[in-house]
């Protein structure tokens, strides 16, 4: 797998909540999760199912930093 992107990040999906269109897909980067939403038809062309190892990748133009007070 080639991508632009340079966070990509390796994980386990531990979760898909499929709706009309669009399915929210939980991955577990190493006790954390990071969840995504993409189309019902990119879960089935990416053969996604509970327990597959999957890429959080994530490409953004801005990153927000924030602290508590």
């Amino acid at each position: 797998m080639k991508l632009s992107a340079r966070n990509q990040i390796p994980g386990t999906v531990t979760a898909i909540a499929k709706g009309a269109t669009t399915s929210h897909v939980s991955i577990d980067i190493g006790g954390t999760t990071v969840m995504a939403a993409i189309t019902n038809e990119a879960v089935a062309d990416l053969d996604l199912a509970v327990g597959k190892p999957a890429y959080a990748v994530i490409k953004a133009s801005d990153v927000m930093v924030g602290v508590e007070d």
